[in-house]
């Protein structure tokens, strides 16, 4: 499945305009942050802190307007800490992303 980036470039225009370096200093930048987050859930045994690395990553989903990544958060939201198909979704979401 191909990443889909349309109001995810919508956003990332109406933050950058037209500089090309913002926009990649951007896309690096949101991509980190996923990896991050991809890492807390990673780590997360029990409910409390599986539910705010969720909730982070659904807020950094939802301002950068990345409506794939807020379905996968709201999945994290919904499943059991450790959960390890909604871990290899939301990696593969962020590997699909950084391939472009």
């Amino acid at each position: 499945m191909a990443y889909e980036h349309g109001a995810f470039d919508a956003t990332l225009a109406a933050a950058a305009g037209q500089d090309r370096e913002l926009v990649a200093e951007l896309r690096a930048a949101f991509a980190d942050s996923v990896s991050r987050h991809l890492d807390l859930l990673r780590r997360s045994r029990c409910d409390g802190n599986w539910a705010v690395a969720a909730q982070r990553l659904k807020g950094l989903a939802a301002g950068f307007h990345a409506s794939e990544l807020i379905a996968l958060a709201d999945e994290a939201i919904a499943a059991a800490p450790g959960e390890p198909a909604v871990v290899r979704r939301i990696a593969d979401f962020r590997d699909r992303f950084i391939a472009g």
